[in-house]
């Protein structure tokens, strides 16, 4: 992340870096950890080999939002998978939807499992995250953060001490549009007062984060880990 203030190309500086959240500032906890954390809350019991094979099972159903995308989309699915970040509707009737093609012993365990991804503790941040935030605030640079998401963010941030260093959200769902798409690459520019020319994007989806360079924004890749 050290091109945040340079980019390689030359001395072009930057006043504004746009980031992703999920792959690129935070990552989602495993879906085995994921699982177990629901079956304790809820009291539910089930042998290690189900919790297993469930686990794995929901990996593949790509049920965990940040997660694993799905290794296959059931029939009419996939309209719902790429509008999945407009609305919280969509996007907890998708992900349930993803996850209740899996047995589970308490159908309410679906829900229960899509609730606990929206929790700080299924968040971690990346280690660099935090020095990353801190030298841009140091160095005088506004920060934003733009996510395809279908639910608040910013707790997580606050709950792990990230939201001090970023200035404004520009979330799908409040807005009803989804990155590639300019138009909420464009809120979180008007929101911060910042021209495109000088604006990083930085994230992990070459074609969500991409979609910056549509407004003249430079654009760096993470891999996500």
């Amino acid at each position: 992340m050290t091109a945040s203030t340079s980019a390689a190309s030359g001395d072009r500086r930057f006043e504004t870096v746009l980031f992703d959240f999920s792959g690129t500032l935070f990552r989602i906890e495993p879906v085995e950890t994921w699982l177990r954390a629901v079956l304790r809350a809820t009291g539910t019991v089930m042998t290690e080999e189900h919790t297993l094979r469930a686990a794995r099972e929901l990996e593949e159903a790509g049920a965990l939002p940040g997660g694993p995308v799905p290794r296959a989309l059931p029939g009419g699915l996939a309209d719902a998978w790429e509008n999945r970040d407009r609305t919280p509707e969509l996007h907890r009737g998708l992900y349930t939807g993803l996850s209740r093609r899996v047995d589970l012993p308490d159908p309410a365990l679906h829900d229960a499992l899509y609730d606990r991804h929206m929790t700080p503790e299924a968040w971690e941040p990346y280690p660099d995250a935090v020095e990353v935030l801190a030298r841009l605030r140091d160095r005088g640079v506004a920060v934003g953060v733009v996510s395809n998401i279908g639910w608040d963010l910013r707790p997580v941030f606050r709950a792990h001490g990230l939201d001090a260093y970023v200035d404004t959200y520009a979330l799908s769902f409040e807005h009803g549009a989804q990155k590639p798409e300019p138009d909420l690459f464009r809120v979180a520019l008007e929101a911060l007062g910042a021209e495109p020319s000088r604006t990083l994007m930085v994230g992990d989806d070459r074609r969500a984060d991409g979609g910056a360079a549509a407004l003249g924004c430079a654009v760096r890749f993470v891999d996500p880990l």
